[in-house]
């Protein structure tokens, strides 16, 4: 990534020219002076919503240099990456070290997202995002026709669909369905392996994918004539994050805004109707076959289960994913368990079933001993937000009240 560089939350976009801005979702070209600035001013203001993108950028690199917050290392230095493992949804799972960062982590503090007003996650209230955006509006503007546009995961696909935005290529799945708009627009590979060969043949003027797998398939866009954005579904508010600014940029902010009125009028009315219940500790396991994780608030399972009003027994961890072992979690002494699926559901609960009747330190738990072990669905809580998280929370309503 060149200098002059500012990340904001919502979605990441590309821009591969000279003087890049990175904004709330998006990097734009600068055209003038002025917003050159504005960039440098902006690393001293920037700052990170709750519920957004989370970004911990390298010491050494903050200042001129794009960090993502994935880096793929675990608590004793080595890669824990579950890329052979890989959920249609196009997310690798990873315990990430995302241990300097220069700017507040609002996420990581005290006061969960559910308890952040939730208006104020999804307004666009920096001049810096803001101007960023409009760049990026006017880029497509300046097409003078509808862009050429693919959406490479089913997440980013069933977005589109939402926004009734058209589009020219689109991710195959053989486990989540695509929306039927969609049936006949070319095929150009799975969300992790997009076959870049289609991609390009597709010609398109953007191409959308999830966050997760931007260090992944940046260096492949990049080889491309193209611009690029990778969208935050690492939670609920930041998937509407994205939304509202997909909305600017590609002309259908009513749309947009039609969706967040939806979800902020939802999820109002389910903090008010939740407000008395209990807060119950819980640990959550995200399931690999042969192997498990732990999963923080940080990742769309966890930021769930802080909007159902649950506390995560490790929420003072920045990264999404964190591999521990079971005397730490026997230390946390969560009051529930709960058993996610990264991929291969029935080979997962398996695993999970298996572990818990030959590792003699489960039982010990309490969770254990009043059977408050609970699998998620697999389709409700995978690695990327999508529109099914209301169906998620009563999932988790149901078990958080289960005695």
């Amino acid at each position: 990534m060149k200098k002059n560089e500012v990340k904001k939350n919502g979605f990441i976009a590309n821009k591969y020219k000279k003087n890049k801005l990175i904004k709330n979702g998006f990097f734009t070209n600068r055209h003038n002076k002025l917003l050159k600035l504005g960039v440098i001013l902006g690393f001293s203001i920037s700052f990170l919503l709750g519920g957004c993108v989370n970004q911990h950028p390298d010491k050494e690199q903050a200042s001129t240099k794009e960090t993502v917050a994935d880096k793929n290392s675990s608590e004793d230095g080595k890669n824990t990456t579950a890329k052979d493992n890989s959920s249609e949804d196009g997310e690798n799972t990873t315990a990430s070290d995302n241990s300097s960062t220069d700017w507040k982590d609002i996420t990581a503090d005290k006061n969960s997202s559910a308890d952040i007003d939730i208006n104020s996650m999804l307004e666009i209230t920096d001049k810096y995002e803001r101007a960023a955006v409009e760049s990026a509006k006017e880029k497509v503007e300046k097409l003078g026709r509808n862009p050429r546009i693919i959406a490479t995961s089913p997440a980013t696909a069933d977005i589109c669909d939402k926004l009734n935005i058209d589009l020219a290529g689109v991710c195959s799945s053989t486990v989540s369905t695509i929306p039927s708009r969609y049936k006949n627009v070319k095929k150009i590979g799975t969300a992790m392996s997009p076959d870049m060969e289609i991609v390009s043949s597709v010609q398109p003027d953007w191409i959308l994918s999830p966050s997760s797998l931007k260090s992944d398939l940046k260096p492949k866009y990049e080889a491309i004539d193209t611009e690029w954005a990778f969208l935050n579904l690492k939670s609920v508010q930041g998937m509407y994050r994205s939304i509202q600014e997909l909305g600017i940029i590609f002309d259908r902010e009513k749309e947009a805004d039609s969706l967040i009125n939806e979800f902020v009028a939802f999820y109002k009315k389910y903090k008010s109707e939740n407000k008395t219940k209990s807060h119950p500790k819980v640990l959550i396991l995200m399931g690999l076959p042969g192997s498990y994780i732990i999963a923080t608030p940080n990742s769309y399972v966890g930021n769930l289960v802080e909007l159902a009003g649950g506390e995560n027994v490790y929420s003072d961890i920045k990264q999404e994913f964190l591999t521990v072992n079971t005397e730490d979690m026997k230390k946390k002494e969560p009051d529930i368990i709960l058993r996610a699926a990264h991929a291969m559901p029935k080979q997962v609960i398996k695993m999970f079933n298996n572990d818990f009747k030959k590792n003699d330190i489960w039982k010990h738990f309490n969770a254990v001993k009043e059977g408050r072990v609970y699998d998620l669905s697999y389709d409700k809580f995978g690695m990327s937000a999508t529109f099914k998280y209301k169906e998620a929370l009563a999932e988790l309503k149901q078990d958080f009240e289960r005695r």
